[in-house]
C-alpha cells in the first residue's frame, strides 16, 4: 500500500474554509503508529482520524475502530474529527444511516446520520460519560493571567471546573463575548497550567443567551495553540452547565449551541443535547454539519 488516500474536511460548518479542519484516513489498517504521526504532521490539521478496522458486530451494528492524532501526539478522542469521519463514511458508501459505533481509546461512540433529500446533512455523536473535577480556587487568578485578563473578568455565576466527555478541559467562564474576543493568551503558561491540572486545554466561554455561548479553546499542551471549533469540549461544557442548573431543561433534555472560531476567522457552530434525570447527566449528544475541502494521497516513506 504505497499511497495512502486522505481527505481534509471542515467540521461544524457547511461552508468551505470555516469551522475546524480535520484529516480523515479511511484505510489506515496497514499504517504503523509512527506513520500515523507522520501523516498527521504532514496534514497539519488540529486532528486527523485514522480508521484501523471496519467490522460488523454480532448484533448487526457496524463498528469502526479509530485513532486520533494531533500534529504532535495521539489523543483519546476528538469531536470535530469524529464528525468529519461520519461525513466521509457516508459519502464513501460505508455508512447509509444505520447503527454505527466508533471504537476509540476513550470508549465506544455511537453515531447518528441525518440526511436531507437523501444527502448527508448532519452527524451526531453520543459522547462518553460526563465527568467533573473541581479546580482549586487559588488557580483562578493564574488562569485569568494566563488568558491575559484580570480575575474580575471571570463570571462568578457560571462554573469554573475541569470536565470531560472523552477529553479533559478546564472551563473558564468570562463575563461577555467582548472579553473573550480580546483575549491575548500566554500559551506557554497555559501549557504549564494544563499539565498541572491534567487537562488537554483551557476553554474560555461567555454567555450569549440562555442556552447560547461563545467560546475559545487553547490547547498548546496538545500541540494546538488554539483549536478553531471543539466538539468534545462543547459537549463537556453543556453537560457541566446542565448539571449545575445553568441550562433550561424541558422533558428531560437541555439543548444549546456554542459559537467558536470567530477569533480565527473560521466560525463554526456546535449543537449539543444533554439528557437529564433529575440533576444527573445521563447522556451527551453533539452534532453539526461538515463539508469536504479536498482529497489527496500521501506517499509512505521508502515506498
Amino acid at each position: 500500500m504505497p499511497m495512502i488516500a486522505y481527505s481534509e474536511v471542515s467540521a461544524f460548518t457547511s461552508t468551505p474554509g470555516q469551522g475546524n479542519r480535520a484529516g480523515v484516513v479511511l484505510d489506515a489498517a496497514g499504517l504503523s503508529e509512527s506513520e500515523m504521526r507522520e501523516l498527521a504532521a504532514f496534514l497539519g490539521a488540529p486532528e486527523t482520524v485514522f480508521v484501523t478496522r471496519m467490522s460488523v458486530t454480532h448484533t448487526g451494528r457496524s463498528a469502526v475502530q479509530v485513532r486520533y492524532f494531533t500534529p504532535t501526539q495521539e489523543v483519546e478522542f476528538c469531536g470535530h474529527a469524529t464528525l468529519a469521519l461520519g461525513l466521509m463514511l457516508a459519502q464513501a458508501g460505508h455508512w447509509r444511516g444505520g447503527a454505527l459505533e466508533l471504537e476509540t481509546l476513550a470508549g465506544r461512540v455511537p453515531l447518528q446520520l441525518l440526511s436531507e433529500a437523501g444527502v448527508p446533512h448532519q452527524v451526531w455523536m453520543r459522547q462518553q460519560q460526563h465527568e467533573i473535577r473541581p479546580v482549586p480556587t487559588r488557580l483562578r487568578v493564574e488562569l485569568a493571567e494566563a488568558l491575559g485578563i484580570d480575575a474580575r473578568m471571570i463570571h462568578r455565576g457560571l462554573p469554573l471546573a475541569a470536565a470531560s466527555t472523552g477529553l479533559w478541559s478546564v472551563f473558564v467562564p468570562l463575563l461577555d463575548p467582548v472579553i473573550l474576543d480580546a483575549l491575548e493568551p500566554d500559551l506557554e503558561r497555559i501549557a504549564l497550567l494544563s499539565g498541572a491540572l491534567d487537562v488537554g486545554s483551557v476553554y474560555a466561554y461567555a454567555p450569549m443567551g440562555v442556552n447560547r455561548f461563545a467560546a475559545r479553546d487553547f490547547a498548546p499542551a496538545l500541540g494546538i495553540p488554539e483549536d478553531p471549533v471543539t466538539g468534545s469540549a462543547g459537549g463537556a461544557l453543556m453537560a457541566l452547565l446542565a448539571h449545575g442548573g445553568r441550562l433550561p431543561v424541558r422533558a428531560g433534555r437541555a439543548c444549546g449551541v456554542i459559537y467558536q472560531g470567530h477569533a480565527l476567522g473560521t466560525p463554526g457552530e456546535v449543537e449539543v443535547e444533554v439528557e437529564m434525570r433529575g440533576d444527573a447527566v445521563v447522556a451527551v449528544h453533539v452534532g453539526g454539519c461538515a463539508v469536504l475541502e479536498r482529497e489527496g494521497v500521501w506517499k509512505r516513506e521508502g515506498s
